[in-house]
């Protein structure tokens, strides 16, 4: 009788050190975005799962439904912590508001890669993201290219604490009072990361200003608003730099009612961001910061292959 208990309780034994080895043998990597919407997240997400499968990871993937959702955000990354994942890659909604959590993560030994967007803390291992600022000043130089070095401009900005879209804001705000000075910026408002808050603004601000002739659109949401509100003016003759794509947005450059975007490179963001947050597990030096140029798409290299390499990524390949 003895004997068969000390079986069972050794048996029981093996199979608990069994089942912690097999969890082990498997890292998770929490990657939470600022959002699912849009076609940006699901890029980063491809590139998560490319990296995932070539490095043999778990990815856990899980963000709040918008963008502005800050509190479901910490929420998502407290209960990773709580579940001890061996990292997090986190793209923080909000530079100030995320500094908590991500302190946290630090001091549970949890490593935090950034991406897309920084935050007002050191206790992350790297930043991977777009030149944002760079980004703005591109944006800058073709809206003053396109206006011939005159003209009045409105900006639909995106939200108050995003620290990426805020560098855009910045670099085109301070590159077109630097280089182009009879460019006036004359107006301002955020679309709040949502589509039809975006159109809303955009509307208001041709309304007031019927002399505008240019127009930035700093993210997706923004753009996508503002394009629409352009489309829904007969003969207007603002001409419009956004920022990010869709294939609506394309669309739109082909047919001339956006002068041209700024793009990122999202799929290229999640996967190396996870091969950092996988570097680092691995004792290996990881570069604190990683950025990644911005490219500016016009109608003239819109299908070119290096442009398409970019607009086009194999979503189902990693997704489905």
């Amino acid at each position: 009788m003895k004997r068969n208990t000390f079986m069972r309780g050794a048996l029981a034994a093996a199979a608990l050190s069994f089942a912690g080895c097999a969890k082990s043998s498997k890292r998770r990597i929490a990657v939470v975005p600022k959002g699912r919407a849009h076609l940006f997240w699901q890029s980063v997400h491809a590139g998560a799962v490319k990296a995932s499968r070539e490095l043999n990871v778990d990815i856990i993937w899980n963000g709040p439904a918008t963008e502005t959702d800050y509190n479901g955000q910490i929420q998502i990354v407290e209960a990773m912590i709580n579940q001890r994942v061996d990292a997090i890659v986190l793209a923080p909604i909000d530079k100030k508001v995320m500094v908590g959590v991500v302190d946290r993560a630090h001091n549970a030994k949890i490593p935090v890669v950034i991406f897309d967007s920084g935050i007002d803390t050191e206790n992350y291992v790297s930043l991977v993201a777009t030149d944002n600022y760079a980004a703005g000043q591109l944006a800058a130089d073709r809206m003053g290219e396109i206006l011939g070095g005159k003209g009045k401009v409105i900006v639909v900005a995106v939200q108050p604490g995003g620290a990426s879209t805020m560098a855009r804001e910045s670099g085109f705000e301070d590159q077109v009072k630097k280089k182009f000075p009879e460019i006036q910026i004359v107006d301002k408002r955020y679309g709040m990361a949502d589509f039809a808050k975006s159109l809303q603004v955009a509307e208001n601000m041709l309304t007031a200003i019927p002399d505008a002739n240019g127009l930035f659109a700093s993210n997706e949401s923004s753009a996508v608003g503002a394009a629409q509100a352009l489309k829904g003016r007969k003969d207007s003759k603002v001409k419009m730099v956004g920022f990010d794509w869709s294939q609506t947005l394309l669309a739109d450059v082909r047919a001339g009612a956006i002068d041209s975007l700024v793009i990122q490179n999202p799929m290229q963001m999640g996967y190396n961001s996870v091969i950092a947050a996988v570097e680092k597990l691995d004792g290996k030096e990881v570069k604190k910061d990683q950025p990644l140029p911005p490219k500016l798409v016009t109608k003239e290299n819109i299908d070119s292959a290096e442009v398409k390499a970019q607009v086009e990524p194999d979503l189902k390949k990693y997704l489905e």
